[in-house]
């Protein structure tokens, strides 16, 4: 059973971004995926989780044998198991942490079936306490006046509670400092096991020395066109990402 992306082509505006990507995450792995700016990392994201500005004019998706884009709302992709965490998330004004996190729970049980207040509650602050999230913000708004660290713990607190089958973090090592990096870390560590898969997307290796990847991906100009272990993000890293282009260069 796997994540299985097949020969994505996908555009924003007539502009083609993703150019027949191929990727396979079997359940139970974590991948990463690290490329330049523009490479198309963050499309992927977006498409998988069905922003509406991106079209996919080719290719497929399936969450294990499940095939994504014949869901075509977000809601319907995330209760099939599927979680994206944002490289900006959004502040939600008036809606604090507690009721939403319990709305999206509500929103996956069966018509007439009330989530059980005491139980969630006890899970939740379980969850808080090992995130190291103060039990006070389960009253404050969805990231309304969060630093970057508290935005990313709350995602990790959500992706914690909701326990999808597929997770795609979507740099989110953007803007953290070492406590927090560290931190959100330990949250997705947690969360590893043989019943989730999970896509890292990053620029930097250092998220990669507290999130150890099975496989490391590298995307560039809309598609994966080099695999390895973890000793290839050392590399890029430490030379950059120019050897893998002319190395690309070569094989055409």
């Amino acid at each position: 059973m796997s994540l299985s992306i097949r020969n994505l082509h996908a555009n924003i505006d007539g502009k083609e971004i993703l150019k027949g990507l191929n990727l396979e995450i079997p359940k139970g792995e974590v991948h990463a995926i690290m490329g330049k700016n523009g490479s198309g990392k963050s499309t992927l994201a977006k498409v998988m989780a069905g922003h509406p500005s991106y079209a996919v004019t080719e290719g497929a998706v399936f969450l294990d044998d499940t095939p994504l884009f014949e869901m075509e709302e977000p809601d319907q992709r995330a209760r099939a198991g599927l979680f994206l965490a944002f490289q900006y998330p959004m502040e939600i004004p008036g809606v604090t942490i507690a009721n939403f996190i319990r709305a999206a729970l509500q929103a996956r049980l069966p018509e007439g079936e009330e989530l059980e207040a005491v139980d969630y509650y006890a899970r939740l602050y379980a969850k808080m306490d090992a995130l190291k999230i103060p039990r006070a913000f389960t009253s404050r708004s969805v990231n309304e006046g969060f630093s970057g660290g508290e935005k990313k713990r709350c995602e990790i607190l959500q992706m914690a509670m909701l326990e999808p089958t597929y997770a795609v973090l979507d740099e989110t090592d953007s803007g953290l400092d070492i406590d927090a990096l560290k931190i959100v870390s330990e949250g997705v560590n947690a969360l590893r096991g043989p019943n989730a898969g999970m896509l890292v997307i990053t620029h930097y290796q250092r998220l990669l020395n507290y999130i150890v990847p099975d496989k490391v991906h590298v995307m560039v100009d809309g598609r994966i066109v080099k695999t390895g272990e973890k000793d290839l993000a050392l590399k890029l890293e430490a030379e950059g990402y120019d050897w893998v282009e002319k190395d690309l260069l070569a094989t055409v």
